[in-house]
Protein backbone atom coordinates (compact mmCIF):
# COMPACT_ATOMS: atom_id res chain seq x y z
CA UNK A 1 0.00 0.00 0.00
CA UNK A 2 1.44 3.40 -0.95
CA UNK A 3 1.39 6.42 1.29
CA UNK A 4 -1.08 8.13 -1.02
CA UNK A 5 -3.63 5.43 -0.32
CA UNK A 6 -3.73 6.28 3.38
CA UNK A 7 -6.25 9.10 3.96
CA UNK A 8 -5.26 11.93 6.28
CA UNK A 9 -7.48 13.35 8.98
CA UNK A 10 -8.67 16.17 6.70
CA UNK A 11 -10.11 13.78 4.12
CA UNK A 12 -11.94 11.31 6.37
CA UNK A 13 -15.38 12.61 5.48
CA UNK A 14 -14.65 13.10 1.78
CA UNK A 15 -16.67 11.15 -0.78
CA UNK A 16 -13.64 9.06 -1.71
CA UNK A 17 -13.38 7.86 1.88
CA UNK A 18 -17.13 7.32 2.26
CA UNK A 19 -17.31 5.35 -1.00
CA UNK A 20 -15.99 2.00 0.24
CA UNK A 21 -18.14 2.18 3.37
CA UNK A 22 -21.28 2.96 1.42
CA UNK A 23 -20.57 0.12 -0.99
CA UNK A 24 -20.13 -2.26 1.92
CA UNK A 25 -23.30 -1.07 3.65
CA UNK A 26 -25.34 -1.40 0.46
CA UNK A 27 -24.05 -4.89 -0.30
CA UNK A 28 -24.64 -6.17 3.23
CA UNK A 29 -28.16 -4.71 3.23
CA UNK A 30 -28.91 -6.45 -0.07
CA UNK A 31 -28.42 -9.83 1.61
CA UNK A 32 -29.10 -9.38 5.32
CA UNK A 33 -32.63 -8.14 6.05
CA UNK A 34 -32.91 -7.20 9.68
CA UNK A 35 -30.96 -5.50 12.45
CA UNK A 36 -29.21 -2.49 10.88
CA UNK A 37 -27.29 -1.92 14.12
CA UNK A 38 -25.66 -5.32 13.65
CA UNK A 39 -24.34 -4.19 10.27
CA UNK A 40 -22.80 -1.10 11.88
CA UNK A 41 -21.21 -3.24 14.61
CA UNK A 42 -19.77 -5.51 11.95
CA UNK A 43 -18.23 -2.56 10.11
CA UNK A 44 -16.96 -1.13 13.42
CA UNK A 45 -15.07 -4.36 14.06
CA UNK A 46 -13.62 -4.40 10.57
CA UNK A 47 -12.36 -0.80 10.75
CA UNK A 48 -11.03 -1.19 14.30
CA UNK A 49 -9.00 -4.30 13.36
CA UNK A 50 -11.18 -6.32 15.72
CA UNK A 51 -13.01 -9.63 15.72
CA UNK A 52 -16.75 -10.18 16.01
CA UNK A 53 -18.74 -12.77 17.97
CA UNK A 54 -22.38 -13.18 16.93
CA UNK A 55 -24.50 -15.13 19.40
CA UNK A 56 -28.12 -16.06 18.81
CA UNK A 57 -30.49 -18.93 18.18
CA UNK A 58 -30.15 -20.86 14.89
CA UNK A 59 -31.78 -19.45 11.79
CA UNK A 60 -31.66 -15.68 12.38
CA UNK A 61 -28.96 -14.91 9.81
CA UNK A 62 -25.68 -15.14 11.74
CA UNK A 63 -23.84 -17.03 9.01
CA UNK A 64 -25.47 -15.00 6.23
CA UNK A 65 -24.22 -11.73 7.71
CA UNK A 66 -20.71 -13.07 8.35
CA UNK A 67 -20.37 -14.63 4.90
CA UNK A 68 -21.73 -11.51 3.19
CA UNK A 69 -18.90 -9.40 4.63
CA UNK A 70 -16.30 -12.03 3.77
CA UNK A 71 -17.45 -12.11 0.14
CA UNK A 72 -17.63 -8.31 -0.09
CA UNK A 73 -13.91 -7.79 0.51
CA UNK A 74 -11.44 -8.43 -2.27
CA UNK A 75 -9.07 -10.53 -0.17
CA UNK A 76 -9.32 -14.21 0.64
CA UNK A 77 -11.75 -15.84 3.04
CA UNK A 78 -12.44 -19.26 4.48
CA UNK A 79 -15.34 -20.74 6.38
CA UNK A 80 -14.72 -23.28 9.13
CA UNK A 81 -17.64 -25.37 10.33
CA UNK A 82 -16.79 -26.02 13.97
CA UNK A 83 -17.60 -29.54 15.15
CA UNK A 84 -16.58 -31.59 18.22
CA UNK A 85 -14.01 -33.54 16.19
CA UNK A 86 -12.29 -30.47 14.71
CA UNK A 87 -8.56 -30.41 15.56
CA UNK A 88 -6.34 -27.35 16.13
CA UNK A 89 -4.28 -28.29 13.07
CA UNK A 90 -7.47 -28.15 10.98
CA UNK A 91 -7.41 -24.39 11.64
CA UNK A 92 -3.75 -23.44 11.84
CA UNK A 93 -2.28 -25.91 9.34
CA UNK A 94 0.13 -28.79 9.54
CA UNK A 95 3.65 -29.75 8.46
CA UNK A 96 3.63 -32.64 6.00
CA UNK A 97 6.36 -34.64 4.23
CA UNK A 98 6.70 -33.92 0.52
CA UNK A 99 8.03 -37.02 -1.20
CA UNK A 100 8.82 -35.16 -4.41
CA UNK A 101 11.02 -32.65 -2.59
CA UNK A 102 12.14 -35.18 0.04
CA UNK A 103 11.51 -32.55 2.67
CA UNK A 104 8.89 -31.29 5.09
CA UNK A 105 6.68 -28.38 4.05
CA UNK A 106 4.01 -26.41 5.83
CA UNK A 107 0.43 -26.72 4.59
CA UNK A 108 -1.38 -23.53 5.72
CA UNK A 109 -4.78 -23.89 7.36
CA UNK A 110 -7.85 -21.70 6.82
CA UNK A 111 -6.58 -19.15 9.36
CA UNK A 112 -4.18 -17.86 6.68
CA UNK A 113 -6.94 -15.86 4.99
CA UNK A 114 -8.10 -12.28 5.35
CA UNK A 115 -11.55 -13.15 6.71
CA UNK A 116 -12.29 -16.29 8.74
CA UNK A 117 -15.88 -17.31 9.39
CA UNK A 118 -15.87 -19.73 12.34
CA UNK A 119 -19.40 -21.08 12.28
CA UNK A 120 -20.82 -22.34 15.60
CA UNK A 121 -17.49 -21.87 17.35
CA UNK A 122 -18.82 -23.11 20.69
CA UNK A 123 -19.61 -26.55 19.27
CA UNK A 124 -15.91 -27.40 19.05
CA UNK A 125 -13.68 -28.26 22.00
CA UNK A 126 -11.82 -25.64 24.09
CA UNK A 127 -8.52 -27.03 22.80
CA UNK A 128 -9.48 -26.25 19.23
CA UNK A 129 -10.99 -22.89 20.19
CA UNK A 130 -7.61 -21.99 21.72
CA UNK A 131 -5.94 -22.47 18.33
CA UNK A 132 -7.27 -19.02 17.39
CA UNK A 133 -5.91 -17.16 20.44
CA UNK A 134 -2.50 -16.19 19.02
CA UNK A 135 -3.97 -15.33 15.63
CA UNK A 136 -6.62 -13.04 17.11
CA UNK A 137 -4.25 -11.26 19.49
CA UNK A 138 -1.03 -10.97 17.49
CA UNK A 139 -1.90 -11.66 13.83
CA UNK A 140 0.59 -14.53 13.83
CA UNK A 141 0.43 -18.32 14.00
CA UNK A 142 3.14 -20.55 15.49
CA UNK A 143 3.32 -24.14 14.29
CA UNK A 144 6.22 -26.51 15.03
CA UNK A 145 8.25 -23.66 16.52
CA UNK A 146 7.95 -21.39 13.48
CA UNK A 147 5.96 -18.15 13.72
CA UNK A 148 4.23 -17.00 10.55
CA UNK A 149 2.60 -13.64 9.85
CA UNK A 150 -1.06 -13.57 8.83
CA UNK A 151 -2.27 -11.52 5.85
CA UNK A 152 -3.75 -8.06 6.33
CA UNK A 153 -6.50 -7.20 6.86
CA UNK A 154 -7.27 -10.12 9.17
CA UNK A 155 -10.59 -10.65 10.92
CA UNK A 156 -12.35 -13.54 12.65
CA UNK A 157 -16.15 -13.55 12.55
CA UNK A 158 -17.45 -16.28 14.85
CA UNK A 159 -21.03 -17.38 15.34
CA UNK A 160 -22.33 -19.38 18.25
CA UNK A 161 -25.57 -20.79 19.59
CA UNK A 162 -26.78 -19.96 23.12
CA UNK A 163 -25.06 -22.02 25.81
CA UNK A 164 -28.34 -23.67 26.76
CA UNK A 165 -28.35 -25.52 23.42
CA UNK A 166 -27.25 -29.16 23.25
CA UNK A 167 -23.62 -29.86 22.34
CA UNK A 168 -22.13 -26.45 23.12
CA UNK A 169 -19.00 -25.56 25.11
CA UNK A 170 -18.31 -22.37 27.03
CA UNK A 171 -15.81 -20.05 25.39
CA UNK A 172 -12.86 -19.44 27.77
CA UNK A 173 -12.65 -15.95 29.25
CA UNK A 174 -9.30 -15.30 27.56
CA UNK A 175 -10.85 -16.03 24.18
CA UNK A 176 -13.92 -13.88 24.82
CA UNK A 177 -11.49 -11.05 25.62
CA UNK A 178 -10.06 -11.38 22.08
CA UNK A 179 -13.39 -10.45 20.49
CA UNK A 180 -13.78 -6.71 20.08
CA UNK A 181 -17.58 -6.91 19.93
CA UNK A 182 -20.20 -9.46 20.92
CA UNK A 183 -23.70 -8.97 19.50
CA UNK A 184 -27.05 -10.71 19.25
CA UNK A 185 -29.11 -10.29 16.08
CA UNK A 186 -32.60 -11.01 17.39
CA UNK A 187 -35.57 -11.87 15.23
CA UNK A 188 -36.31 -9.75 12.15
CA UNK A 189 -39.31 -7.45 11.94
CA UNK A 190 -42.38 -8.98 10.20
CA UNK A 191 -41.75 -6.94 7.03
CA UNK A 192 -38.13 -8.09 6.88
CA UNK A 193 -39.14 -11.69 7.55
CA UNK A 194 -41.62 -11.48 4.68
CA UNK A 195 -38.80 -10.34 2.38
CA UNK A 196 -36.65 -13.25 3.55
CA UNK A 197 -39.41 -15.74 2.75
CA UNK A 198 -40.10 -14.23 -0.67
CA UNK A 199 -36.53 -13.56 -1.85
CA UNK A 200 -34.49 -16.21 0.06
CA UNK A 201 -31.29 -14.12 0.00
CA UNK A 202 -29.13 -16.93 1.43
CA UNK A 203 -29.90 -19.05 -1.63
CA UNK A 204 -29.89 -16.30 -4.25
CA UNK A 205 -28.09 -13.00 -3.59
CA UNK A 206 -25.48 -14.43 -1.19
CA UNK A 207 -24.18 -16.93 -3.72
CA UNK A 208 -23.62 -14.29 -6.39
CA UNK A 209 -21.92 -11.65 -4.24
CA UNK A 210 -18.73 -10.13 -5.62
CA UNK A 211 -16.12 -7.99 -3.80
CA UNK A 212 -17.01 -4.29 -3.62
CA UNK A 213 -13.88 -3.10 -1.77
CA UNK A 214 -10.26 -4.18 -2.05
CA UNK A 215 -8.07 -5.32 0.81
CA UNK A 216 -5.95 -2.18 0.30
CA UNK A 217 -9.04 -0.01 0.76
CA UNK A 218 -9.85 -1.83 4.00
CA UNK A 219 -6.29 -1.33 5.28
CA UNK A 220 -6.50 2.36 4.36
CA UNK A 221 -9.73 2.76 6.31
CA UNK A 222 -8.20 0.97 9.30
CA UNK A 223 -5.28 3.41 9.25
CA UNK A 224 -7.78 6.27 8.98
CA UNK A 225 -9.37 5.06 12.24
CA UNK A 226 -5.98 5.41 13.94
CA UNK A 227 -5.93 9.06 12.81
CA UNK A 228 -9.29 9.91 14.40
CA UNK A 229 -8.66 12.38 17.22
CA UNK A 230 -9.63 11.36 20.75
CA UNK A 231 -9.46 14.11 23.35
CA UNK A 232 -7.68 13.44 26.62
CA UNK A 233 -10.99 13.81 28.47
CA UNK A 234 -12.37 10.88 26.44
CA UNK A 235 -9.29 8.78 27.20
CA UNK A 236 -9.86 9.45 30.89
CA UNK A 237 -13.55 8.57 30.43
CA UNK A 238 -12.64 5.18 28.97
CA UNK A 239 -10.25 4.53 31.86
CA UNK A 240 -12.90 5.59 34.38
CA UNK A 241 -15.42 3.15 32.88
CA UNK A 242 -12.91 0.29 32.99
CA UNK A 243 -11.92 1.13 36.58
CA UNK A 244 -15.54 1.33 37.71
CA UNK A 245 -16.22 -2.12 36.24
CA UNK A 246 -13.33 -3.56 38.25
CA UNK A 247 -14.56 -1.94 41.48
CA UNK A 248 -18.22 -2.97 41.10
CA UNK A 249 -19.44 -5.05 44.04
CA UNK A 250 -20.85 -7.77 41.79
CA UNK A 251 -17.77 -8.10 39.56
CA UNK A 252 -15.05 -10.67 40.06
CA UNK A 253 -13.04 -9.71 36.96
CA UNK A 254 -13.58 -6.30 35.36
CA UNK A 255 -12.73 -4.84 31.97
CA UNK A 256 -9.07 -5.53 31.15
CA UNK A 257 -6.62 -3.00 29.66
CA UNK A 258 -7.18 -4.79 26.36
CA UNK A 259 -10.88 -4.09 26.82
CA UNK A 260 -10.25 -0.40 27.49
CA UNK A 261 -8.11 -0.20 24.35
CA UNK A 262 -10.85 -1.97 22.40
CA UNK A 263 -13.47 0.50 23.65
CA UNK A 264 -11.35 3.47 22.56
CA UNK A 265 -10.66 1.96 19.15
CA UNK A 266 -14.33 1.10 18.64
CA UNK A 267 -15.19 4.71 19.49
CA UNK A 268 -12.77 5.95 16.83
CA UNK A 269 -14.24 3.53 14.26
CA UNK A 270 -17.76 4.70 15.09
CA UNK A 271 -16.69 8.29 14.49
CA UNK A 272 -15.25 7.37 11.10
CA UNK A 273 -18.43 5.52 10.17
CA UNK A 274 -20.28 8.75 10.96
CA UNK A 275 -17.95 10.71 8.68
CA UNK A 276 -16.02 12.50 11.44
CA UNK A 277 -12.30 12.79 12.18
CA UNK A 278 -12.87 13.31 15.91
CA UNK A 279 -14.42 11.18 18.65
CA UNK A 280 -17.32 12.27 20.88
CA UNK A 281 -18.65 10.88 24.19
CA UNK A 282 -21.57 9.36 22.29
CA UNK A 283 -19.13 7.25 20.25
CA UNK A 284 -17.82 5.74 23.49
CA UNK A 285 -21.25 5.29 25.08
CA UNK A 286 -22.61 3.49 22.01
CA UNK A 287 -19.91 0.82 22.32
CA UNK A 288 -19.77 0.19 26.07
CA UNK A 289 -22.22 -2.74 26.16
CA UNK A 290 -21.19 -4.60 22.98
CA UNK A 291 -17.47 -4.12 23.68
CA UNK A 292 -17.26 -4.52 27.47
CA UNK A 293 -20.12 -6.72 28.72
CA UNK A 294 -18.61 -10.01 27.55
CA UNK A 295 -15.27 -9.18 29.20
CA UNK A 296 -16.44 -9.10 32.82
CA UNK A 297 -17.14 -11.99 35.19
CA UNK A 298 -19.96 -11.55 37.67
CA UNK A 299 -19.90 -12.98 41.18
CA UNK A 300 -23.63 -13.77 41.16
CA UNK A 301 -24.33 -14.83 37.57
CA UNK A 302 -26.35 -18.04 37.43
CA UNK A 303 -23.97 -19.60 34.88
CA UNK A 304 -21.00 -18.65 32.68
CA UNK A 305 -23.23 -17.89 29.72
CA UNK A 306 -25.44 -15.43 31.62
CA UNK A 307 -24.93 -12.40 29.39
CA UNK A 308 -27.91 -10.54 30.83
CA UNK A 309 -26.24 -10.02 34.22
CA UNK A 310 -23.04 -8.71 32.63
CA UNK A 311 -24.97 -6.25 30.49
CA UNK A 312 -26.92 -4.98 33.51
CA UNK A 313 -23.67 -4.42 35.40
CA UNK A 314 -22.11 -2.47 32.53
CA UNK A 315 -25.30 -0.43 32.19
CA UNK A 316 -25.00 0.47 35.88
CA UNK A 317 -21.35 1.43 35.35
CA UNK A 318 -22.31 3.56 32.38
CA UNK A 319 -24.94 5.38 34.42
CA UNK A 320 -22.67 6.07 37.40
CA UNK A 321 -19.56 7.33 35.57
CA UNK A 322 -19.89 10.96 34.53
CA UNK A 323 -19.52 11.63 30.82
CA UNK A 324 -17.22 14.47 29.65
CA UNK A 325 -20.24 15.95 27.90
Amino acid sequence: MTQSQVPNSESLAAPAQAGPLERLRAQLSSVYYGNTTAVERLLTCLLARGHLLIEDVPGVGKTVLATALAKSIGGTFARVQCTPDLLPSDITGVTVFDRDRNDFRFQPGPVFNNIIVADEINRTTPRTQAALLEAMAEDTVTVDGTTRQLPQPFMVIATQNPYEFEGTYFLPENQLDRFLVRISLGYPAPTDEARIIQQQPARNELRSLQPVVTDDEVCAMQQAVDAVHMDESLVNYVIALATASREHDDVQVGVSPRGALALAQAGRATALLDGRDYCTPDDIVANVLPVCAHRIISRTAMHEGDTGTARRIMQQVLETVASPA
